[in-house]
Parts: C-alpha cells; structure tokens; sequence
C-alpha cells in the first residue's frame, strides 16, 4: 500500500481536515515534475530498482536523519543551501522559547530559477500545514493538560474517599498526613526499585541517546505501531517510570505555593455529582426532591467505576493524540523526501529539522502523562498489578478469523439449500391449494415470520457496518461500544445466516398439515417447534456465560432496558437509535403478542386462531402497536426537558403524529368502518409528510439550497450524488407504503398475511437506508467539531476554594 493511502487509513477520523493535507501536497510536486518534463528529460530509473514506499522504511529515513552528526549543521553549506527556515513570533511579544505564539515561514531561496514560482507555491502550502498541525496539536494538549488536573483532583478525593472506608472513625483533624505520604514515598520507592533491578543492562530507557544525538523519534519506534485496519491500536513496550521525586519537581509549577489539605480534609470541599442516571435520581430531579449528595460508603464502589472509565477514557484520548504527532511528523518526513528526490535539491534537512523544532515535535507533556496516568491506573484500579492494568487501557483489537468467514459461506449455502427446497415441497405437494393452506397462514406464517424480520434486520446492519467501515464512519466511537468488543458485518452476517438456519429447519419440520382423524387435533409436537426456537433464541440473547458475543448482547439488553423504562433514563445515542429500530419492527413486535395468544390460550393444539375474539388481545395489539413510537416520544421529552432544545420538542410532536397514524390504521384494519377509513387516511399522510421531511432534512442534513452540492450537503462521503438523490426517492416511497393498508390493496396471488409481511419488510429495508445516512451525517458533524473523544461525567463535584491562595 502507498504511504498516502496508508496515511489516510491511519488517521483518526474525526480529525481528517486537522491533520497535513499530504495529497494535495503531492499533486504540486507532480506539477514540478510535469513542469521540468517540459523545459528537459529526466532520468528514467529501472522497474528492478524501485522500491515499495512504506511505514517502516519513511520511518527509517526518519531516524536516520536524526541520528547524522550535528557538526555537520542544519542547513549544509551555503552555496547548497536551498531554503532558509525560520519561526516568526506573533505581536503578542512573548518570547522566542514560547510555542504558543511560533510561526513557521520558509524562504526558497531559488524562486529565480525556472519554475520557482511551483516551488515558491510548495512551500507555502507545507508551511500553512505545519502551522495547521502545530495549533491543532497545541489546542488539544492544554485541554488534555486541564483535564489531568481535574483528574488529580478527583483521586485525591477518591483516595480519601477510601481512606475514610477502610477506617470509619478516623479523625480528620489527627490523621497523620505525613506519616502516610512517607510510607507511600517507601513503597514507591521500593517498587521502583525493583523495577530496575529487573531491567536488562544492555536495556535503554526510552530517550536515551546514540553518538550523542538525541532522538526524537525514538520513543515512539520503541513503542511499536502496528499499522493495521485499526487506527489507534498500538503494541506498546513497558515504559520504565523515572523516580516519583524527579517527576514530581518536574511537573508542578513554581507558581504553586503553600500547602495542600492532608487528604482526610479535602473530603470536606467534596460533594457528589447528581447526573440523574438512574430511575430514582430522575424521579427526585423532576419532583425537586433533595438529594442526599454527601460522601457515604455506599457509593464507594460507583464512584471507582466512573472514575476508572474516566481514566480509560481520557489514556485512549492521550493514545489518539500520539498517533496523530507520529503520523504527521511521518508525513512531513515522506513528503520532504519525495520533494529532494524530484528537485535533486537538499532541503530535506533544514526543513525537518524547523519541524523536530516545533510544538509538534519536541512536547513531550503527553508521554509523560501516558506514563502518570498508567502509574496512577496500575496502582489505584488494578491492584498494583501491570499486566491486567496494561490490558485495560490498552485493548487489544479483535482481529477477523477464517473460521467465522468459513461459517458464513457454510450457513449461508444451508439456507439457500433448504429455501430451496421449502419451495421445491410446497410446488410438488401443492400446499398452497390445499383446503387448509389458509388456515397455515393465518396461525404458522405468523410465527415464522418473527424470525424473517429478525434476519432481514440483521442482515441490513451488517451492511450497514461494511459501508460505514468502508466510508470511514466511526460507528464503535458514536455507539459509545468499548474498544474490541465490538461486532463487525462478518460477525453479524454469521449471526443471522445461523438463525436463517434455524428458521427454515423448523419451517419445513412444520410443514405436515395433516391432523389425527381420531382426536382432530395436530400432532403437538410439531405445532411447538417455533416456540422452543423462540426459546432457544431468548435463552441464548439472555445467556449470562461468555458465549456468542455476550458484550454485544448485554449491551443490545441494556439499551433496550433502557427504552422500554423511558424516560427515566438519561436517553443516549443508542438508546434512541435502537427506539428508532423498534419503530420498523411492528409487525414483529405484533408477532411476539401473537405467541402468547397462540400458546397460551391453547390454540396451537387445533391449529386455529382465535386471539381476535378477545377484548384483550385487541386492546394489547394497539398498544404494542405504538409502543416503541411511545418510548421514542417520552425520550424526546426527557432531551427537552435535560437540554432544552426546542428541536426536541418538534421531534416528539413527529413520534406523536405517527402514534395517531397506527391507532387509526390499526382501528380501520379491525373494524373496515369507512370513517375510519378516512381518519386514517389523514392521519398517515401528516406522519409520512413530517417524518420524510424529518429524515431528509434533520438526520440525513440533506436538502440544502446554498450547499457545495446544491440540494444536498457541504461534505459527502460518497462521491456519486445520484446515490443520496436515490435514496431520498426511495425513502419517500417506502415511507407511504402505509397506502396499501388504508387503500387495501389485494394481490390475487398473495395472502393477506404475506402482504403484509413484504410491506414490514421494505420497511426494514427503509430503516437499513436510513441508518448509513443518519449515522454519516452524525459522524460529519464529530468531523466539523472534532469531537473524538466521549465524555464521562465526573463523580466528585471538588470545591475551587482550597485552591486559591492569594
């Protein structure tokens, strides 16, 4: 693969437009070169002689311009020198060693010659990049570097915190706050210790130097990148901490003077965050209830496993922000390189050596709070143990088996098999015109069909997630999925392809309609087979053993719990998106109803369907009806009420407007009375109207007059624009397919039942559509706010006052 799509591959993907635009940097120099193919030949170089550009060996460039003798000087000699690289201070008059402030501008001193003006143009656009990069990159570490403070002070709390647990009638005033911090100090010590003493003699601490050079680069080479699919995932080696009394003068600031509190006082400037995460806290906040938010020991636990996320949260951030300084001091190695080796200049050299200069390249803040963070990590949540600490914050990518794509490729060619031959034994038998083929549709196709909807769901969001990987769209870090855990298009193809399995088996173990003459009844057995798969499916979904992905089920159950308790729990993106999966899903959420009635009333045993004879049946099949419309609507209310933006308020008025739309729907498909009819009719078209509008406007962000891409959107992720023109089409088409319902559209060779079964699934392939766009226009919204990072909310709320000291 070459460097720039290796590049490209690399990066984070919320920050792409921050990082060194290394394409179009390589289309001036090709203009360089097309220009000096013009004024006289160049020299052509042998196919055998050429090599691959890679990662490794741009690195090893790198390192080796770093490691050549410093008496040899930056620039060379003067009659070589090609540009001439110098850093401007801004008008804020700070001084020269403030990278705050630091510009960098480049002269090409060979403008004069013959097609200088290209190079002239080159220059200034790797000066504007480097400049781009080095704000970015600044910004991002003075916000990491005021999240660590908060983070300190959050554990000095938890430490006390902990301290208060272990001795409960401890006196604040008599701790020994000395006495503890010099057996802390001795453990310290003794542990770094033996650290060292473990350490090979030949083994060199990271920035350690060779012929006297320092190497810049070297720390992260140790660290051992490996450039696979996933961007972040890096191998790293142990990092041997320095002593704890040198790190600690060398990161506290000579402003700081006076004395901390001991760390029994503090939790008397500490209170608890109120979040209102669970159901009783959102009911207190509602009612205004106080709320107890004083420390007890109860909440210790709580409070270490939001902390602990925090603090894996906030590694993965200092992890991004390393792979983003690497890669972009690669790249300015590669495209400086590729520059001396078109123009035959040298200017390699003094170049890089302004960028070793730079913020960029010498800030070493977020190594050394990698390395705080993983010293704080191992010794407070993993019980000093480094290994399991290490595996914690750096996990490790789940990498694709040749076994799951084999099981796909077997299970998908049993289901065409057996669909076969369910079709070949319906034809030959004559099922279909059998006296008592419309009885099976009535009571079996029912049942079987909770399963096709389940399948065809599945297998929309396996595509789903093989165009969102393929797009660059981030859906682990938007779904809020923890790192390794997360399920990809082959895992779910396999997932559904077993269950198509299962589904055809017990379809064609079903099929024999006859019934004993003697008692007129069916054989049992056969009429139980799509409830024990019912069962089989649920007790495999609510498995509590590490089995079939039991990270992805559990996150699929906590989701669901969480929309089906709406509104007490504070709606995330997931818990809204899988509302909006619900609101395809209808009619199996309709089927389930049916196999309470069918099993639990006896029906099954004559195979007949009686459930809308009873008053209850009718009364549950409206409110399942609307159930997950419901839920989406009372979470929009609770985002109103937390954030209120009134676009809520119109989001749940949309939900509200359908749920009318299904109550009259399901009243006219009950009663056929011709007002509820027209009742219907009026109805459904105001919630087809509203949501198309909603979905092409709000969640796609398309439709915009004054875009780049007139009545679409500034940014695309995919090239084609016919592509969205098609979709919103065909969005719009599906969304009325609730016209054959209020219409009643009958198709001679289809039974009801079947109709309505192909209208639920062009909605499901409605909602598959719907997904990769609304989940594009998300991620570009991240992209235009480089929002790559969650927030966790933080547990202690510390009060400033100890701080301040005049």
């Amino acid at each position: 693969m070459k460097f720039g799509k290796e590049f490209i591959s690399q990066m984070v993907p919320e920050w792409q437009e921050a990082y060194m635009d290394y394409n179009n940097l390589k289309i001036l120099l090709k203009e360089i070169i097309r220009f000096r193919q013009r004024t006289k030949p160049l020299v052509s170089t042998p196919s055998g002689l050429k090599r691959k550009p890679t990662l490794y060996r741009a690195f090893s460039g790198l390192i080796q311009r770093n490691i050549k003798s410093p008496n040899s000087g930056a620039g060379g000699d003067m009659e070589d020198q090609v540009v001439l690289v110098r850093a401007m201070q801004s008008d804020q008059g700070s001084s020269s060693s403030d990278h705050h402030q630091v510009k960098y501008r480049t002269n090409f001193l060979m403008s004069a010659e013959e097609g200088g003006e290209y190079e002239l143009l080159y220059f200034r656009r790797l000066d504007d990049e480097l400049n781009k990069v080095n704000k970015f990159y600044r910004e991002k570490v003075e916000e990491v570097l005021k999240e660590a403070n908060q983070l300190t002070k959050q554990m000095d709390a938890l430490i006390a915190f902990r301290i208060k647990a272990e001795n409960p009638n401890i006196d604040v005033e008599s701790f020994d706050h000395k006495g503890e911090m010099r057996r802390l100090a001795s453990e310290v010590a003794a542990s770094t210790a033996a650290s060292r003493a473990s350490t090979p003699s030949g083994a060199k601490t990271p920035g350690s130097t060779r012929r006297g050079v320092r190497l810049p680069f070297l720390d992260i080479l140790r660290e051992g990148y490996s450039y696979h699919k996933n961007k972040y995932d890096a191998d790293i080696d142990v990092i041997e901490l320095e002593s704890t009394k040198s790190s600690i003068r060398e990161e506290k600031p000579d402003s700081i003077k006076g004395t901390k509190p001991t760390p029994l006082q503090i939790l008397n400037h500490v209170k608890l965050n109120n979040t209102l995460e669970t159901p009783c806290s959102t009911v207190k906040g509602i009612l205004k209830i106080p709320m107890n938010r004083e420390l007890n020991l109860q909440g210790l636990k709580k409070v270490e496993g939001q902390l602990k996320q925090t603090f894996i949260e906030f590694y993965q951030k200092l992890r991004l922000l390393k792979s983003y300084s690497f890669l972009n001091l690669l790249a300015f190695s590669k495209i400086m390189k590729k520059y001396d080796k078109t123009t035959s200049r040298s200017a390699a050299r003094a170049y890089l050596k302004m960028v070793d200069d730079s913020y960029l390249g010498s800030s070493d803040e977020v190594t050394r709070l990698m390395e705080r963070v993983e010293a704080t990590f191992i010794k407070h949540f993993s019980n000093s143990n480094r290994r399991k600490g290490i595996k914690i914050l750096r996990p490790k990518s789940k990498k694709e088996k040749h076994r799951v794509t084999f099981s796909i490729g077997f299970f998908t060619g049993c289901a065409t098999a057996l669909l076969v031959a369910l079709i070949l034994i319906i034809h030959a038998r004559h099922i279909l015109n059998k006296k008592g083929s419309s009885q099976y549709m009535e009571t079996m196709f029912p049942l079987y069909s909770l399963f096709g909807f389940v399948v065809l769901h599945m297998v929309m969001y396996g595509i789903n997630i093989y165009l969102w990987r393929r797009y660059q769209v981030n859906h682990p870090f938007i779904f809020g999925i923890k790192q390794g855990t997360e399920l990809g298009y082959r895992e779910v193809f396999l997932l559904s392809s077993g269950l198509a399995v299962l589904a055809f088996s017990s379809v064609l173990a079903n099929l024999n309609m006859e019934m004993d003459l003697r008692t007129k009844e069916y054989k049992s057995i056969t009429e139980l087979v799509p409830l024990g798969l019912f069962c089989l499916v649920l007790v495999i979904t609510f498995c509590p053993f590490d089995i079939i992905y039991r990270s992805s089920r559990f996150f699929l159950l906590r989701s669901a719990f969480h929309c089906i308790s709406a509104p007490l729990y504070k709606v995330t993106l997931p818990d809204f998106f899988l509302a909006d999966q619900l609101t395809s899903q209808v009619q199996a959420i309709r089927s389930l109803e049916f196999y309470i009635c069918y099993y639990g009333w006896g029906d099954y045993i004559h195979r007949r369907n009686t459930c809308k004879n009873f008053h209850v049946y009718q009364t549950f099949f409206y409110i399942v009806s609307v159930f997950p419309y419901w839920s989406r609507f009372l979470q929009c209310l609770r985002q109103l009420y937390e954030e209120k933006d009134p676009m809520q308020g119109y989001n749940g008025l949309k939900y509200f407007s359908t749920i009318l739309a299904i109550v009259m729907r399901t009243a006219y498909s009950m009663s056929n009375g011709p007002h509820w009819q027209v009742l219907a009719a009026i109805t459904s078209a105001i919630a087809a109207i509203l949501s198309t509008y909603w979905d092409l406007v709000i969640d796609w962000g398309l439709l915009q007059r004054k875009s780049k891409n007139r009545w679409l959107r500034d940014k695309l992720l995919i090239s084609h624009k016919s592509v969205y023109f098609g979709a919103m089409i065909l969005n719009v088409l599906l969304r009325f397919a609730w016209l054959q319902t209020v219409l009643n559209f009958q198709v001679s060779f289809l039974h009801r039942e079947a109709l309505i079964s192909i209208v639920a699934s062009l909605e499901i392939i409605r909602r598959g559509i719907w997904n990769f766009f609304r989940l594009e226009n998300e991620h570009l919204n991240n992209v235009g706010k480089f929002r790559a990072f969650r927030s966790v909310p933080l547990p202690f709320n510390c009060d400033e006052d100890e701080d301040k000291d005049e």
